[in-house]
């Protein structure tokens, strides 16, 4: 049985990402395709991998990241090697977001004071006689 492939127009459907997108990824050696003529087949490896790109992508890892754990799939060693080295990148991404989200409720916090004090001001300028 051979394997099922997918149009860019199927992929594109499918992931919710634009032909530029697939074809972006591909020059960057993140999928590949087969080729034939101008047609772009998408292997069940390519979908893996795109689904795993995307996800990536959320969580705020480069794509030059994404690539370099993508490429350890392949050391043949049960995936222990990309799964280290996945949890050491997460690891560091998840704690610039905590540190981006700490630093979000700050500034939140100090927005809202600085939006308390200036309805207060307005207030009193209200009711202030002429």
């Amino acid at each position: 049985m051979s394997e099922q492939v997918m149009t860019i127009r199927e992929m594109c459907d499918t992931y919710d990402v634009t032909p530029r997108t697939l074809r972006f990824y591909e020059s960057k050696e993140l999928l590949f395709p087969i080729r034939e003529g101008q047609r772009r087949l998408f292997t069940r490896r390519d979908r893996a991998r795109l689904t795993l790109i995307l996800r990536g992508k959320r969580f705020g890892f480069t794509l030059e990241d994404i690539r370099q754990l993508l490429d350890l799939y392949e050391l043949g060693d049960g995936q222990q090697t990309q799964l280290c080295r996945t949890l050491d990148v997460a690891r560091g991404r998840l704690a610039e977001m905590e540190r981006q989200h700490l630093e979000l409720g700050e500034a939140i916090a100090e927005l809202k004071d600085q939006i308390s004090w200036g309805e207060e001001k307005l207030a009193k300028a209200e009711t202030k006689p002429d």
